[in-house]
Formats: structure tokens, C-alpha cells, sequence
């Protein structure tokens, strides 16, 4: 018999008849840490003034990794510069949107509006 075998059939049932006692072990889940990679990816792809969505990419990949190596403090910051970073881009972004389109909208009202007057000097 190996020596652990020979050791648990020494020992046999246990000896007293009180009640038995159980060890309870909590294993912690482990903690999310949302990274935020597909909306610095999107910021990134379609929203990105002043670099901001690459930026926020880069500070995603970096709580990634630093939540792979088990460095949960450091994943949090990184994921927080992402996320503050992501909502200025988003909002810049949008901002940029509208104010492209308004200036689309009145450069062709104002273009409209010349042809009328160029229109109107020839015909007189």
C-alpha cells in the first residue's frame, strides 16, 4: 500500500459521535472590469476628433491586459481614463456630425441664393 492509503486505514471512522462539523470556503467570483473595446473601436472607426477614439482604444486594450495579468486596481483605472475619454469622443463626434451638416445645409442655401442674384442681374 502507498503510505497515504496505509495512513487513512489506520485511522478508520472517527471516533466520537458528536455532530459533524463542515468548512464553508467562499471563492470570490472574479470582479468585471468592463474594458470598453467595441465603443472605443466604434469611436475609433466613426467618431475620432482629435484622436480621442484611438486614444480611448488604447487605454481599453491596456485594462484589458492589465485585467489578464490578474491586476484588477490597475484595469479599473485604465478602463475609467477609456470611458471618460469615449463619452468626450462620442460628444465631439456628434457635435461635428451636426455642425458638418448645418454648414452642408447653409453652403447650399447660400449657393441657391447667389445663382437667384446672378439670375436676376443677367435678366435685367
Amino acid at each position: 500500500m502507498i503510505n497515504e492509503e496505509h495512513e487513512v486505514a489506520m485511522l478508520g471512522a472517527p471516533q466520537t459521535s458528536g455532530a459533524v462539523t463542515s468548512t464553508v470556503i467562499n471563492i470570490r467570483e472574479e470582479t468585471v472590469v468592463p474594458d470598453h473595446v467595441v465603443w472605443s473601436l466604434f469611436n475609433t472607426l466613426f467618431f475620432n476628433p482629435c484622436c480621442l477614439g484611438f486614444v480611448a482604444f488604447a487605454y481599453s486594450v491596456k485594462s484589458r491586459d492589465r485585467k489578464m495579468v490578474g491586476d484588477m486596481i490597475g484595469a479599473k483605472s485604465y478602463a475609467s481614463t477609456a470611458k471618460c475619454l469615449n463619452i468626450w469622443a462620442l460628444i465631439l463626434g456628434i457635435f461635428v456630425t451636426i455642425g458638418s451638416i448645418y454648414l452642408l445645409i447653409l453652403s447650399v442655401n447660400t449657393y441657391q441664393t447667389m445663382l437667384e442674384i446672378m439670375q436676376h442681374r443677367g435678366g435685367n
